[in-house]
């Protein structure tokens, strides 16, 4: 596996958001400004134990393009977790030194749009808030709804109800007053020109929000995912050969075996991370449409030059890429 560089940085506050999510600031250890990024990035963050998880930013400022103060990120703890946040949460405190990555952002704010809606379930919410916080500088049209069990479960709010951000939010809490909940199907029965919509949140709440958006066109519906679908096609496929257009050479990719970890085999080096095809760590230049899409990253406009190599196999027996 390819390691990118990392960024040590030191653990300034800790706070305690909802029952279930912490907020992480991470700082440079000697007050130095870490690397810039546009709202809707995320960092990659390694723990205590081995984990490396995948955490979006959810504060941006109008300076954090050129360079940032710090970072924030939540993280909640699951009930069920494989034991990033579980270390996060039990393992990580103030004061203490952790390796991230530099941001990267897979899940940005589209230019052309001309009004944006941001949906977010849950702890879904970081890197929408983000978003929201960039918005609201450029004077955007745009509005933020936000679904959440409760008040007490509502990470980020003083954030939420700033002067900025309260004429745009939209609050769904599942306890609160009926007739301030918001019908999915309702909401995105008629999509405005220009209009884009961008989705964060637990499963459930990603499929609901497909199934409602179903008749929006692709290219206007952006997705960030906690983990792959339950039932994404995780399945091996067929062998295929891949043509290397700028080395002029194949590589075979068994049946069992990823596009990297052929690419691994043979000394060529792709950075990968969440190896679901969520990050975009791995994609590359390539002739998309002869690739079997497997990702949750890409557009459908970018899966015709673009390919996630971590899950992405071929349509035929041959698949070109750009390296």
């Amino acid at each position: 596996m390819s390691l990118e560089r990392t960024l040590t940085v030191r653990v300034e506050r800790i706070l305690r958001e909802t029952p279930e999510i912490l907020a992480f600031e991470l700082a440079h250890p000697w007050g130095r400004a870490l690397p810039g990024y546009e709202a809707g990035a995320h960092i990659d963050v390694h723990m205590p134990g081995g984990f490396s998880r995948q955490y979006s930013l959810a504060r941006w400022s109008s300076d954090a393009a050129s360079n940032a103060a710090s970072y924030v990120i939540g993280v909640k703890r699951e009930a069920q977790s494989r034991g990033g946040s579980a270390s996060m949460h039990e393992r990580v405190r103030e004061g203490d030194l952790l390796a991230i990555s530099a941001p990267r952002n897979t899940f940005p704010l589209r230019e052309a749009a001309t009004r944006h809606l941001l949906l977010a379930g849950g702890i879904g919410m970081t890197p929408l808030l983000a978003m929201a916080q960039a918005l609201a500088a450029r004077g955007a049209d745009f509005t933020f709804c936000v679904f959440a069990r409760s008040e007490e479960h509502l990470a980020f709010a003083g954030a939420l109800h700033s002067l900025a951000l309260a004429p745009h939010l939209r609050l769904h809490l599942d306890q609160g007053n009926a007739s301030q909940r918001i019908d999915l199907r309702a909401l995105l029965a008629a999509r405005a020109p220009g209009t884009h919509l961008y989705v964060c949140g637990p499963g459930g709440f990603m499929k609901a929000v497909r199934e409602a958006a179903a008749h929006w066109p692709e290219d206007a519906l952006h997705a960030e995912y906690f983990a792959a679908p339950a039932d994404a096609n995780t399945s091996t496929g067929l062998p295929f050969m891949l043509k290397l257009a700028q080395r002029g050479i194949t590589v075979p990719v068994a049946a069992d075996q990823t596009a990297v970890d052929a690419l691994h085999e043979v000394g060529i080096d792709i950075p990968v991370s969440c190896q679901q095809g969520l990050c975009g760590t791995c994609v590359v230049e390539g002739d998309g449409e002869g690739a079997e899409h497997r990702d949750f990253c890409l557009t459908g406009t970018e899966r015709r030059t673009k390919v996630a190599l971590c899950c992405s196999r071929a349509r035929g027996q041959e698949l070109v890429l750009q390296l």
